[in-house]
């Protein structure tokens, strides 16, 4: 069959479908394009000329639109796949940070970004960034340390071996992530003569890979010499969709289980085995159990320093690991004993061995005195406003006259946990809330309260700025009959939320919660926390007197801005108006925006945890010494490995 090597790109993709658990359905759902010079004849063509069951999105931002195929691919867990395809260069270069989220968190995007000549015929063509020590080497080889498969086309035919182990990396839950098939520009248009058995009918399957007997007898073993075990729930029990399984399990045999911010709303947080989030941005009750347990089971979860609180959290000196999980890399963290397997399938197993040997945990009242005490703790954060008894900045220290300066120029006294609280408590209870970045994934790890699963989807394995907007409409794609929220600071808006307008012309509403605080308020809180100043994190202008960004807050009006893309919007002040605005974007057909003015320092602190963050050691700050001298002291508590 002669076709071109993006016709026949388009032809291959339409031909995938995926099964999971005996059901079967396409495995690319649709394609994001932003065209330039470098795809448009190709790509954009085969795309025009058939495009088959593909739908077609016209993304805004290249990193934005692959943002919104990953957040699809998550909310989907890995089920169903977008695919996107940009120019060369700038274009191909923009999607470099999403693939790179898609990577660090595991989950599956096709990348598909024009390239150079491979003729090199009218080299240096426009946007190519030359090498003078490798002509072969363009802006899509940064993709590389970024993606989990990459490859070149530079020959039609080879067109069908880079496809095929494109597939097997989409499709493989344990080792998935960005795939990128570089496509030079030419090579694109160029004909070849492909074999019909290249686009015959594939069914790739999730298979729930079971544990292994060797691996079950250690872990039996080990779980049943322990007194005191808690569960990390981690990404990999939503993909594997074992909350139910998990809930069963954990209150058989009375084992309290945490989760990470990929592992929240695998269970609704009213389970009453469930405590919340751990680690750096987890509550009081998780970390107090995590600190004296003797076991600690890892489902799905990588460990990273957030959950583990720097390797410092597990402090009983009689604490193991035991890890279940289908990638080995993951599983082996942690010095732990291993199941390499699915997560559901190896619940299921252990129940029925646990049962044979009639185990129960030791716990006694620990758990229920652990979730009571921190539900005390969230209604002090719903309640608190600022000036009231109660109250607590974030950052301790002189900050009266700072946030009566901010209170002045907002009109608004809100605080950032009674907003959440407010907003948790009123919308639907099968609403979907986005987040990424900044001081609100530990707001909402912490404070937000799932009522149904898969209602909290949170990007937290790059945290990446920029992410949220785009997020929400990945999710709503996924979810188009479910109200979707995004949870974003001014920081991360202005950073990038150009998909916005994407929603409105797909008609994928979506409601943008957006906290301003004039600032990069996260950051700013990190900084003072760890003895500094306040210096180049709030959003001020240059003073004339210090010539540094110590001036005046600098206010802005979001509402105005995103009323022009043709979203419906709302400024908010108070809780009156935060409720007025809530229920009138519920009846609302296009997308919203509640631009809510919150106070700095408003946030939430952490809960008896610690986070290793690099400090100077040399500095003629007494409050930087005093912090670095006790990063010691931490390290010192902390495993080395």
């Amino acid at each position: 069959m002669k076709l071109t090597t993006a016709q026949a790109l388009v032809k291959f993709l339409n031909q995938q479908y995926i099964e999971v658990d005996g059901e079967e359905q396409r495995l690319f759902k649709g394609i994001f394009t932003i065209f330039g010079h470098g795809n448009v004849l190709g790509m954009g063509q085969a795309l025009e000329e058939d495009s088959g069951d593909l739908e077609v999105y016209q993304g805004r931002n290249e990193q934005g639109m692959a943002h919104a195929a990953v957040a699809f691919a998550k909310q989907k867990h890995r089920k169903q796949v977008m695919a996107c395809t940009s120019s060369v260069g700038p274009g191909a270069a923009n999607m470099l940070t999403a693939a790179a989220t898609a990577t660090a968190n595991n989950i599956p995007v096709l990348l598909l970004p024009g390239d150079t000549f491979a003729s090199r015929q009218p080299d240096p063509v426009l946007q190519q960034v030359e090498q003078t020590n490798d002509a072969s080497i363009s802006t899509n080889d940064a993709f590389r340390p970024v993606s989990k498969y990459w490859d070149r086309v530079n020959r039609p035919e080879q067109l069908m071996t880079a496809m095929l182990n494109a597939v097997r990396v989409l499709t493989n839950p344990a080792d998935t992530g960005a795939v990128t098939i570089a496509l030079p520009q030419d090579v694109q248009g160029e004909a070849y003569d492909y074999p019909e058995y290249f686009f015959k009918k594939r069914v790739h399957r999730f298979e729930r890979r079971q544990p292994t007997q060797a691996e079950l007898q250690d872990a039996i073993a080990l779980l049943t010499s322990k007194k005191m075990p808690l569960i990390v729930c981690g990404g990999g029990v939503r993909y594997s969709e074992a909350g139910e399984q998990l809930k069963l399990f954990a209150s058989k045999y009375k084992i309290p289980f945490a989760e990470t911010q990929a592992g929240k709303s695998a269970v609704e947080s009213d389970h009453p085995m469930n405590l919340g989030g751990l680690g750096v941005t987890g509550n009081l009750s998780a970390n107090r159990i995590a600190k004296n347990a003797d076991l600690i089971i890892g489902i799905g979860t990588r460990f990273t320093d957030f959950t583990t609180a720097s390797k410092q959290l597990f402090q009983n000196e009689e604490v193991d690991f035991l890890t279940i999980n289908v990638s080995e890399f993951h599983a082996s963290k942690m010095d732990a004993a291993k199941i390499v397997a699915d997560a559901k399938a190896t619940i299921q197993v252990l129940d029925l061995e646990l049962e044979k040997v009639g185990y129960q945990s030791g716990y006694q009242d620990e758990i229920e005195e652990a979730r009571s005490d921190w539900t005390v703790e969230l209604n002090r954060l719903y309640q608190t406003t600022y000036g009231s008894e109660g109250f607590k900045p974030e950052v301790n220290g002189h900050l009266d006259d700072v946030l009566a300066e901010y209170e002045e120029v907002f009109g608004s006294s809100l605080t950032q946990t009674a907003v959440i609280g407010e907003v948790n408590q009123r919308i639907d209870d099968d609403a979907i809330v986005v987040g990424a970045s900044g001081s609100l994934p530990g707001d909402l790890q912490r404070m937000w309260v799932n009522r149904r699963p898969n209602t909290y989807h949170m990007e937290y394995g790059y945290s990446c700025m920029g992410y949220e907007i785009s997020g929400a409409l990945g999710v709503k794609m996924a979810e188009p009959d479910k109200e979707v929220y995004v949870m974003v600071g001014d920081g991360s808006y202005l950073m990038l939320h150009s998909e916005l307008v994407t929603s409105i012309q797909e008609g994928k509403k979506i409601n943008v919660v957006l906290l301003d605080n004039a600032g990069f308020g996260c950051i700013n809180n990190l900084q003072m926390s760890n003895g500094m100043g306040s210096f180049g994190t709030e959003f001020r202008k240059r003073s004339n007197d210090t010539n540094r960004l110590t001036g005046p807050i600098i206010p802005i009006d979001y509402a105005q801005s995103a009323a022009g893309y043709g979203v419906k919007t709302y400024t908010v002040k108070n809780i009156e108006e935060l409720r007025v605005a809530l229920e009138d974007s519920k009846k609302q057909k296009v997308s919203t925006l509640l631009d809510i003015k919150v106070l700095p320092k408003t946030m939430t602190n952490g809960y008896d945890s610690w986070w290793n963050v690099g400090v100077a050691e040399v500095t003629k700050n007494e409050g930087i010494t005093a912090v670095s001298i006790d990063r010691a002291q931490q390290l010192s508590k902390a495993r080395k490995y």
